[in-house]
């Protein structure tokens, strides 16, 4: 699944556009704790699916590689953030979803997320 087409879906506004748009996606992490998000961590191009509007949201996707953050609940980064995820060439959506439809509209769709190791 293409970012674009994610968008789309989630009747998504794009916040911060990146070359990654156009990139397929395998797997999706949703999640407002960035703990959580670091112990998904993949080699898999990803998606981050979270309400967490903070500096430590782009800081986090930025470790792991992350392509693309959409903020659910229609929250959305201020002008710093905008420009960290910019400068750092991580798109940013926002979707008035909440992330359980989020999440479940992206899985219908085929994107998956990382199982955890038992």
């Amino acid at each position: 699944m293409k970012v674009c087409d994610c968008a789309n879906l989630l009747n998504a506004k794009i916040l911060v556009e990146s070359e990654n748009f156009e990139e397929d996606l395998q797997i999706a992490c949703g999640s407002d704790l960035m703990s959580d998000v670091m112990a998904f961590s993949s080699d898999e191009s990803q998606i981050m699916i979270t309400g967490l509007v903070n500096p430590q949201t782009i800081r986090t996707a930025e470790m792991l590689d992350v392509k693309v953050i959409i903020f659910v609940r229609g929250k959305v980064p201020d002008e710093t953030m905008q420009r960290l995820a910019e400068d750092r060439g991580i798109g940013l959506m926002t979707t008035p979803l909440s992330m359980f439809t989020c999440c479940g509209l992206l899985y219908e769709a085929g994107l998956r997320g990382k199982e955890a190791a038992l």
